[in-house]
């Protein structure tokens, strides 16, 4: 399936903004789930200045702003060709070792939900296990927008039976790695059907399976994900593969608006 994707991140300030960075994780790259064809970076307010694959293999900006600037906008646009393999990225590559996805961080720390969760999918090393777990949290926790935010951990949504796609993510995570599972964070663009344009992006777990490598499940929509799905980045945690992140000095209120298309 041929995608065409844009993705526009709007900030603006009551006061122009003396100092900002901005670290940009918006560049898909091709892989066996996916080529990308023309890809393209426009930035209002700000400017390029160095560009980097980070060491999970994310192709990342880095952006200063322009001083006095009241309006920050971040616009990436191109077309992607998505391939249905069941969700199985393949081999692990790329410089961070397998090992570095066993370990917890705050946001995917177990406590006593998880490992209960975890405990009742059952053993094994196949990725039937993996399937049971992905169908277990989608039965307990619901998806529900406003009742987590970007901080909440993997525990907390469990407690709270309620999140959104980066919550379902990160319990996914954290108790992947319970069982045995190297585990990571996927973050990238989902086709819905039906609708075009969308206010954020989307996320989905990672578990590595002996046999085959990186296998993908998307627990908000409880399938591995298809040709409809397109990766962007990867890390251990929604912190490592956020698409958009910086910092910036001075005052005033700051307005964010998000506007994503994903059509075939």
């Amino acid at each position: 399936m041929r995608l065409k994707i844009s993705h526009r991140t709007e900030y603006s300030y009551e006061m122009p903004v003396p100092y900002a960075l901005q670290r940009l994780r918006l560049f898909p790259a091709s892989s066996a789930l996916q080529t990308v064809g023309k890809w393209a970076l426009n930035v209002e307010g700000a400017r390029e200045e160095v560009r980097f694959l980070d060491h999970f293999g994310n192709d990342t900006r880095l952006l200063s702003v322009e001083s006095g600037s009241s309006i920050i906008a971040i616009e990436t646009a191109g077309e992607v060709e998505t391939f249905n393999k069941a969700g199985v990225f393949g081999p692990h590559q790329g410089f961070a070792p397998l090992w570095l996805f066993t370990s917890e961080t705050p946001l995917t720390a177990p406590g006593k939900r998880i490992r209960d969760l975890a405990a009742s999918v059952g053993e094994g090393t196949d990725v039937e296990p993996l399937h049971r777990l992905m169908n277990a949290i989608s039965e307990r926790v619901k998806y529900t927008l406003g009742d987590t935010n970007s901080e909440t951990t993997a525990e907390e949504a469990v407690a709270l039976e309620a999140g959104v796609c980066q919550d379902h993510s990160h319990i996914f995570i954290a108790s992947a790695r319970l069982l045995g599972f190297p585990a990571r964070y996927v973050s990238g663009y989902l086709m819905l059907d039906g609708v075009a344009t969308q206010v954020a992006s989307h996320a989905w777990a990672e578990a590595h399976v002996q046999g085959l490598g990186w296998v993908a499940f998307d627990t908000s929509n409880c399938i591995s994900p298809d040709e409809r799905y397109v990766r962007i980045a990867t890390g251990r945690d929604y912190r490592d593969a956020m698409p958009v992140s910086g910092i910036r000095l001075g005052q005033g209120q700051e307005q964010l608006a998000v506007t994503i298309t994903v059509e075939q």
